[in-house]
């Protein structure tokens, strides 16, 4: 099994200070990628570090020359490959030897990169970095996901092929790629984005005899269906991008649809089993003296709304449970609100304030130390406790932006509520009869 992520790579700033910093495993500049990519302590081995039209000890400065001489010092930066084997699966010298065909046939020699096959984890991974703008002819390399699909990923599968090596199975057509983190997650039995879509379908299945009582249930429930195109699509509620029915799944075609119609006993429902919270975990093992408010009361809501908490409802709204694969993330943030009694934003930001402190203090300790007793185990135990602050501060930054998008997912979730229960009115009351009263009066 092979996969492959392309991420951009945008910010130039803070490099030596990002460099310095080896518990950082992504990379969040061009300079910080073309480390991560050459670092020896990860590769291991000199052998697995390569590059074109650039040298490793001067990659940076030899892609940012290429910028300033066509004057593209702006936008996108460069671009970061991450290609995962399976562990046991290959070589260093084979993965290092299809980074290599990968990215020349992908760059077709006119970008310059720097590729590092590193052997730290349990898996062989290769780090392909390349500039964003030709040192050829200036022009800019652009990313998207047709692009991905179309070259990136399909190159990578042929060569995967060619070297007898196995491949992911999106379960759709050659020309449909699933990303890596929505493969895995169904892989590993958990819910995607896709899951409440399916489980529409199937609640639309359950409801209806034919095809066109289908096609009325999808509707009340807000979807938007449209055979206009190559492929048949839906568009769920809220939503501006349409989904095909094929990447659902082969239950999920056209076909398999009007089959479980006609023969609803050859399939069974499609049933998710989320993790579940024990009953008073998330208030330190006791029930709240008070009414939640602030930061929790909104986060209990939303953990009530994906069902994950007791007395769950019926049916939780597509705006909530298109989030059930961020789950235990979600969790995760109301235990830690819970934990240190926060409500609101202000106490989150004073919280992760006093955080930041305590690792500008940490880190110029460990300074200290590292130039005068650098074998002292006291670094260690600093390197340990800086890693559980930085996690607590990064949680307080999420949490800050999370609580925005729970909001809006849960005033759209009593939106999506309201309205069909409208829809599900008026289709009761354009079911009932017609009768002109005047013939009996």
């Amino acid at each position: 099994m092979a996969y492959t992520s392309v991420i951009p790579v945008r910010r130039l700033d803070r490099a030596v200070k990002y460099v310095m910093n080896k518990e950082k495993t992504t990379a969040v500049s061009l300079q910080d990628a073309l480390d991560y990519a050459a670092n020896r302590d990860k590769t291991e081995q000199s052998c697995f570090e390569s590059s074109y039209a650039c040298t490793l000890e001067t990659a940076f400065a030899d892609m940012r020359q290429t910028k300033e001489q066509w004057h593209k010092p702006g936008g996108v930066q460069g671009y970061h490959l991450v290609q995962s084997f399976a562990a046991g699966e290959v070589t260093p010298e084979l993965a290092h030897q299809i980074a290599k065909e990968l990215a020349d046939r992908v760059l077709g020699g006119r970008y310059e990169y720097v590729i590092g096959t590193h052997l730290n984890t349990g898996h062989i991974h290769s780090h392909v970095v390349w500039n964003s703008v030709s040192q050829i002819d200036g022009k800019m390399y652009h990313s998207n996901y047709r692009s991905y699909v179309t070259e990136i990923r399909a190159i990578s599968d042929e060569l995967c092929q060619k070297y007898k090596l196995s491949v992911i199975d999106t379960e759709n057509s050659t020309h449909v790629a699933k990303p890596y983190a929505e493969w895995m997650a169904e892989k590993n039995g958990q819910p995607t984005w896709r899951t409440a879509i399916r489980q529409d379908v199937d609640d639309a299945i359950q409801q209806s005899l034919t095809w066109r009582q289908f096609l009325s249930a999808m509707e009340r429930k807000g979807y938007e269906i449209n055979f206009s195109r190559k492929y048949p699509v839906l568009r769920p509620p809220g939503k501006e991008r349409f989904v095909r029915f094929k990447t659902l799944g082969k239950r999920y075609t056209l076909e398999a649809i009007q089959t479980r119609i006609l023969y609803p006993r050859s399939y069974r429902p499609y049933v998710e089993n989320p993790p579940t919270i024990q009953r008073g975990r998330l208030h330190n093992g006791k029930r709240p003296r008070r009414k939640l408010i602030g930061l929790r009361a909104l986060y209990y809501r939303y953990l009530y709304e994906l069902g994950a908490l007791p007395r769950k409802p019926r049916r939780a709204s597509y705006a909530v449970r298109q989030d059930a694969y961020k789950l235990d993330q979600r969790i995760r943030q109301m235990e830690f609100l819970s934990c240190n009694s926060i409500d609101t934003l202000a106490q989150l930001e004073a919280y992760r304030q006093a955080k930041l402190g305590e690792i500008v203090q940490l880190t110029t300790e460990r300074k200290s130390l590292y130039n005068a007793n650098p074998d002292s185990p006291r670094i260690q135990q600093i390197t340990a406790a800086l890693k559980q602050l930085r996690q607590e501060e990064r949680l307080c930054r999420k949490i800050t932006e999370h609580s925005i998008e729970v909001q809006q997912h849960l005033t759209e979730a009593r939106r999506d509520r309201a309205e069909q229960q409208q829809r599900e009115q008026e289709h009761k009351c354009d079911r009932r009869p017609n009768i002109d009263l005047t013939l009996y009066s």
